[in-house]
């Protein structure tokens, strides 16, 4: 708006070599409406030899520094939106500060997380890859068929070769025939599939990476509950914004009253920091580790992989 009338409607009605000279009614008109739209602020930058149309050119003009006061730029013309940082890059593999807090909500200090496990780049064909490895390496594996050999009945050939008008068969106890075998069944047999400890390693850091990139990751200072009962895990949980399924991951082995609080609440899971996993990671929204849990972790993922 300063740009359109002190560079443009002032000039044209003064008169330059590029546009014809107006009427002193014109003038006043002119400096009118410069007072009107700047008030006081132009004629305090002005000098007193300067006129209000060089004052308003050189406001218009001016660049809003740091060092610059308050009266330097006319506030009317300064948004008032608060501006938005750019977003961090994810990826880069460095260090990142997060609160610590507990389940009472109170300031416990800052944790800063090592980079090359909590901020390394985001590969899904690694998490497809870790948790296709996973779901093989659970399965029980103990379906089992008969064959012919084992299913009871006699062996001796029903009838006789020729002669009946039937067809020939040696056993009763074949497949075609009810209650016989099965052929090509499934048999007691492992389904695990091989995944490099490498794979399986970087797997766990992205799936750690992108729980804190979306700010689904909380550190606690401990996981100590006051009492066993389970309203006081509810009450934490509701107290916690965007939180619909939690996994509680402490360092050593998890104590009796957090077993005892959770175990009959279907959205909080609780696992030491030896168990944890991308398949349990994946299936919560938020992940909640305590202090312990984050050093164990960290020390596990920097321990040099047996060959």
């Amino acid at each position: 708006m300063a740009l359109l009338i002190s560079r443009w409607f002032f000039l044209r009605c003064l008169g330059s070599s590029d546009y014809p000279r107006v009427s002193s009614q014109s003038f006043r008109f002119s400096n009118a409406l410069c007072s009107h739209v700047f008030g006081d602020r132009l004629s305090s930058t002005s000098g007193k030899d300067e006129s209000p149309v060089l004052a308003s050119r050189r406001l218009s003009t001016s660049i809003l520094t740091p060092e610059s006061s308050e009266g330097a730029f006319p506030s009317d013309l300064l948004s008032k939106n608060r501006i938005v940082t750019p977003e961090r890059t994810i990826g880069l593999c460095q260090d990142l500060v997060i609160p610590v807090t507990n389940f009472h909500n109170e300031d416990k200090g800052l944790m800063v997380l090592a980079g090359d496990v909590f901020d390394v780049p985001i590969r899904k064909d690694i998490v497809h890859r870790v948790v296709r490895w996973q779901l093989a390496k659970r399965q029980q594996g103990t379906h089992s068929t008969k064959t012919i050999s084992e299913v009871s009945g006699t062996g001796r050939k029903p009838w006789r070769q020729k002669g009946t008008g039937r067809a020939r068969h040696g056993t009763l106890r074949g497949p075609q025939f009810r209650g016989g075998a099965t052929m090509h069944g499934p048999k007691p047999r492992s389904h695990a599939i091989k995944l490099n400890k490498k794979v399986r390693r970087l797997g766990l850091k992205i799936a750690l990476s992108a729980r804190a990139a979306e700010g689904k990751l909380m550190v606690f200072e401990d996981l100590e509950i006051p009492t066993h009962k389970t309203k006081n895990i509810v009450n934490y949980v509701e107290q916690m914004e965007d939180k619909k399924k939690l996994l509680l991951v402490d360092g050593g082995p998890i104590s009796e009253k957090l077993k005892l609080a959770t175990q009959n609440i279907h959205y909080v899971n609780v696992l030491p920091s030896i168990g944890l996993n991308v398949y349990s990671i994946l299936l919560h929204d938020t992940l909640v580790m305590s202090r312990d849990a984050i050093n164990k972790i960290v020390e596990r993922m920097h321990t040099p992989i047996n060959r």
